[in-house]
Order: C-alpha cells, then sequence, then structure tokens
C-alpha cells in the first residue's frame, strides 16, 4: 500500500530535484506514524489493550485507517512500536537523571514516580503493554534498555550486584502498587522507599 507521491519540484537556478519533496515527506511519514503510536498508547489507557484496532487507533489520531495499516502491517507491530517508544521515553528520564551533575537522586526520581501516578493512564497503558510481551518474546527486547537505565541509577549509590538487581525489580512494583493503591503515594514516601533500596555508601540514607 502506498502514500500519495508528490512530483519532483524544480528549483530557480539548479533545476528539477528531489530531495527537498522526500525530506518532507519523511518528516510527514514520521510525524503520522508517531501520532498512530501515541494514540495506540491512550486506546490502551482508556479502553485496554483488547481496544487497539486499525481503525480504533487511526479514529484517536484523526487519520485515515489506511493510514494506520500503511505504518503498521499488524496489531503486533503496533503494538510493538507503542512499547519501544514508552521504554524509550522511560530510560530517556531516567538516564536524564543519572546524567544530572550533583542534586539529590533519589528526591528527584521520587518526584518523577509521583508524578508519573498523576493521572495514571499512561502508566497503566505501559504495564499492559510489558504484559503483553511477557507472551511475545520479540517484543521484549524494547525492555532491555529501560532495565539498563535503572540499572545505571542504582550504580551510583552501590556496585552490589545484588542491591542493583533487587532496585531494578523492585521500581516497578513500587508502581504497580502505587497504581492499585485507592490513593497515589506521595514523592516523600517514595522518597522514604528509594533510600531504603539505595542507601547511601556510608550507611546513612
Amino acid at each position: 500500500m502506498n502514500e500519495p507521491t508528490t512530483g519532483p519540484i524544480t528549483g530557480p537556478a539548479t533545476g528539477p530535484t528531489t530531495e527537498p519533496v522526500t525530506d518532507g515527506r519523511r518528516a510527514k511519514g514520521e510525524r503520522r506514524r508517531r501520532a498512530l503510536i501515541e494514540a495506540t498508547v491512550r486506546v490502551i489507557a482508556r479502553d485496554g489493550a483488547a481496544g487497539v484496532t486499525h481503525r480504533t487507533v487511526a479514529r484517536e489520531a484523526e487519520l485515515p485507517t489506511t493510514a494506520t495499516t500503511y505504518y503498521f502491517s499488524s496489531i503486533d507491530a503496533l503494538l510493538t512500536a507503542a512499547l519501544t517508544q514508552c521504554m524509550e521515553e522511560d530510560s530517556a528520564r531516567i538516564e536524564a537523571l543519572v546524567a544530572a551533575p550533583g542534586g539529590d537522586k533519589r528526591r528527584a526520581l521520587a518526584e518523577l514516580m509521583a508524578e508519573i501516578l498523576s493521572p495514571p493512564g499512561h502508566l497503566l497503558a505501559e504495564f499492559e503493554l510489558c504484559l503483553l510481551a511477557v507472551r511475545r518474546p520479540e517484543q521484549r527486547a524494547a525492555t532491555r534498555r529501560w532495565q539498563e537505565a535503572l540499572a545505571a541509577f542504582a550504580r551510583q549509590f552501590t556496585d552490589e550486584p545484588l542491591r542493583v538487581k533487587l532496585f531494578a525489580q523492585s521500581y516497578d512494583g513500587l508502581l504497580l502498587q502505587g497504581l492499585l493503591a485507592d490513593k497515589p503515594p506521595t514523592a516523600d514516601e517514595f522518597e522514604e522507599l528509594l533510600r531504603e533500596l539505595l542507601p547511601d555508601p556510608g550507611g546513612a540514607a
């Protein structure tokens, strides 16, 4: 299936060229693809993964259904792209905390966790996507950068492999419990838990 093409344009001095058209089409394609992925996450947040179809995603993105099938040949491809984008965005936020000079990084992470839960829709969609990856091994690669980012954060406080692993596996659990709670944890509550998981090297959190 092909999108409509645009013919060559003629510059005032250089004659026919396809580069500007090609670049413009590529940028438009990237915008559409991203809009469809973001729409997929919103549909999952609202209706669950079972609500994802080419038609519902296209409607959410305010694009024709043909655009969805053009960029994503199957629902699995769409779900994989959504999971990949979520994991990349989440990883980038953690990596930014790791790279930031100075400051109380456990406090910064606690504030980020509280922010993620308010509102919780996007996080809920991410957990649904991760659960789908349990049954679809080809989707699990998207989570590797995320696990590496969490491990890098933990290694700022400890070089013990077991504690690094404990933190990386506990982080998602804390957020999941936050989703299940009647009242989401505050940044202060998250900070207290993070200091238990990652105490200062000298022993005082």
